[in-house]
């Protein structure tokens, strides 16, 4: 149990001198342990994972806690209920006993200063990065494995590394390092990386990228859900990548009818109030063999869903050996801020997660798409990227972003000449072209968007 899980590059290190404080480790996990509350913020903190923690022991028991916290919509965390998980999966042993984690708890001066004793635990991870990264250099230079300048260019690397709490080791950066897997690309004739939509007119104009924010808007009532569910569907059940769909405005109930409806051609209606007759029946079980194998397609509807909460969600399907292809938040203004200032406005509440969804689009390397409510008077007309609401940073953070509108009557009827069609303007795209107007199907009786001609 006092084994480090930091080893030194030396056989005459020290290990006592190595940074770290089992202190401050135990007071972060028996926080963690009493009070639920500090659990996101910690993870904020310690940016590096389970990997900031000196002890292997508290490593195993901080990813347990978070992927117990990621697993439930209501999280029991406790000695005893992180006891049973460490039992289940034969680690218990290992970490010292339901009676050390009993121990942590009393370890806890106050859990409410959880995230400062993080801060500790975190500095000391970086200063361990740091002296790796300079014995590093100085194993290079003993042995004479490069020129000097060679040496100083991966130690000042290094160095910037740890300081910054990126990963240290073969990253490739350079154009020539970069240049043969570039030219692959180009003979394969697509971005491997890239995720395609159920709509190949848009496709023609947009392709999911990773580490993009793809922002679409719309008003009220304005098609924001359906295409939000429609495209997490078409990534996850045609597809098959794994996506997160985390969801502030429907429950789980409603999400699966509004699928339902639209993967088996049954009336939307006729699923909520749960009035099928033997021909939507018949349907449903087609249907059947896709639902029951959509284990990756997973849909998060939490209360009070915020950013720590989504990356947490990623962080457990990623242990499961599953990591999210994309992230579907719906939507955007619904997301509780974190750690919100007491005379913080709603509008730099809004741009803050805006700028979050668009880091842990970064961080994960995959695309987020965010859904996003208009202002009240954007109703009735063609919508403007200046028509969101409460924040005018969304439009600055997006890579791409896809305004909806659907041209009714006068009246507010779906009547006149473009009656059940529904427009998808591309007003922002940084890796393509602007301005374009693609038009689709609006198919609101069974929860979809389709392409023209398409039934």
């Amino acid at each position: 149990m006092t084994e480090p899980a930091w080893e030194p590059e030396f056989p005459d290190e020290i290990t006592t001198a190595v940074p770290h404080n089992e202190e401050a480790e135990m007071a972060v996990l028996g926080a963690m342990l009493l009070q639920k509350s500090v659990i996101e913020p910690i993870s904020s903190v310690l940016t590096g994972g389970a990997a900031d923690f000196y002890k292997p022991s508290h490593q195993t028991i901080y990813m347990t806690i978070c992927d117990l916290y990621a697993a439930s919509r209501d999280p029991k965390i406790d000695p005893i209920t992180v006891a049973a998980q460490l039992m289940s999966s034969g680690e218990l042993g290992k970490v010292g006993g339901a009676a050390y984690l009993h121990m942590l708890v009393q370890s806890v001066p106050t859990a409410a200063h959880g995230d400062y004793y993080a801060e500790i635990v975190r500095e000391n991870a970086k200063l361990r990065a740091v002296l790796t990264a300079t014995r590093r250099a100085t194993s290079r230079a003993l042995t004479a494995a490069s020129t000097a300048a060679e040496i100083l260019d991966a130690a000042m690397a290094d160095l910037q590394a740890a300081a910054s709490g990126a990963p240290t080791g073969d990253v490739q950066l350079s154009v020539a390092e970069r240049w043969m897997g570039f030219i692959d690309e180009l003979e394969v004739g697509t971005d491997p990386n890239a995720l395609d939509t159920p709509w190949p007119d848009l496709n023609q104009v947009v392709e999911l990228k990773p580490g993009q924010l793809v922002t679409v808007g719309a008003a009220t009532g304005g098609g924001k859900s359906l295409f939000g569910m429609n495209l997490a569907a078409h990534v996850a059940l045609t597809r098959g990548k794994p996506v997160l769909v985390a969801s502030m405005e429907m429950g789980g109930s409603e999400l699966m009818a509004r699928l339902t409806s639209a993967e088996a051609s049954v009336p939307l209606d006729r699923l909520i109030r749960r009035k099928l007759d033997e021909a939507d029946w018949a349907k449903v079980y087609k249907a059947a063999p896709a639902m029951q194998n959509a284990g990756n397609f997973i849909l998060d509807d939490s209360a009070n869903l915020t950013l720590g909460k989504i990356r947490a969600r990623m962080r457990w399907m990623a242990s499961r050996g599953t990591p999210a292809a994309m992230v579907v938040a719906d939507y955007l203004q619904l997301m509780t801020p974190e750690g919100s200032k007491s005379n913080a406005t709603r509008a730099n509440e809004v741009a803050e997660l805006s700028r979050g969804l668009k880091l842990l689009a970064m961080e994960f390397e995959i695309p987020v798409i965010a859904l996003a409510q208009f202002n009240r008077n954007a109703v009735g007309r063609l919508p403007q990227v200046t028509d969101f609401k409460d924040s005018s940073a969304i439009e600055q953070d997006s890579n791409v972003i896809v305004l909806l509108h659907r041209p009714l009557a006068e009246d507010g009827s779906d009547t006149g000449e473009r009656a059940g069609e529904i427009d998808l303007i591309v007003a922002k795209n940084r890796n393509g072209a602007a301005g374009r107007t693609v038009a689709l199907t609006f198919q609101g009786h069974y929860a979809r968007l389709r392409s023209m001609g398409r039934m």
